[in-house]
């Protein structure tokens, strides 16, 4: 949608986190009333959980991207690209590390393709839905560690800490809990996780401080790293189920 040239650029980059956050109650709508099934709790429903994650991202989003605790737009860009000048001694402060353009590209693949991959491929692979659980759970810590570290409110950190923290360990330990042959499936959409949230970084920096490569490599580096999690745990034995769904094929 950004590459193509139908008018849509400018648009897009500066209100893709509002599409987000305006397409929630549209979004757990359509989930609950197509709805045929019932589960025991919420933790047991693989399908719901790739929903709920989704849309605690996008509630993310909008404090991060949109409007922060402190009322401040657009606030992540300015804090990101100050912490990393500051980390890196730059001189000039008019270097933008991280752009409008990578912000859009990030939050649409690592987070909402994912977050779409997750949702269509639940409940028969599960590894999709531990990978969107992953990324919610390492970006908490990317937004709690700063906070402990600098003592100050950065945007994004109140959802992160009331909301992300405790679903994704609450996910976790469900999946943990209910199918112990799922560890090795944990285990790695953290990793998963972890790598993407390290690619995120060098990328940026390969792309925007080094110019080792082009922005739009970085754009499709993103992209491919957020489709992997289909390929991976596709064939996994059943060791058992959450509340009845078979959680591998």
């Amino acid at each position: 949608m950004l590459w193509a040239p139908l008018g849509q650029y400018d648009f897009l980059i500066e209100n893709w986190m509002k599409i987000g956050i305006y397409t929630v109650p549209f979004i757990l709508f359509i989930f609950f009333s197509s709805r045929t099934e019932e589960t025991e709790t919420v933790f047991s429903d693989t399908k719901l959980m790739s929903v709920l994650l989704l849309v605690a991202y996008m509630i993310h989003q909008f404090e991060e991207h949109w409007v922060d605790l402190f009322g401040n737009h657009y606030a992540f860009y300015g804090y990101f690209n100050t912490l990393f000048l500051s980390i890196l001694g730059a001189q000039d402060s008019s270097v933008i590390i991280l752009s409008q353009q990578a912000i859009f590209i990030i939050n649409t693949s690592l987070v909402w393709l994912i977050g779409i991959i997750a949702i269509w491929r639940s409940p028969k692979h599960l590894f999709p839905v531990l990978a969107m659980n992953g990324i919610v759970l390492v970006n908490a810590i990317s937004h709690i560690l700063p906070g402990i570290f600098k003592q100050s409110y950065n945007p994004g950190l109140l959802s992160a800490i009331v909301i992300f923290l405790p679903l994704a360990i609450a996910f976790y330990r469900k999946v943990l809990f209910t199918n112990p042959g799922a560890k090795l499936q944990v285990i790695a959409s953290i990793v998963w996780a972890i790598l993407a949230h390290v690619i995120l970084v060098t990328g940026l920096l390969s792309a925007n401080w080094f110019e080792l490569i082009p922005e739009f490599v970085y754009f499709i580096v993103l992209v491919v790293w957020s489709v992997i999690p289909v390929f991976f745990f596709k064939n996994s034995p059943k060791e058992s189920t959450l509340a009845g769904d078979d959680l591998t094929p």
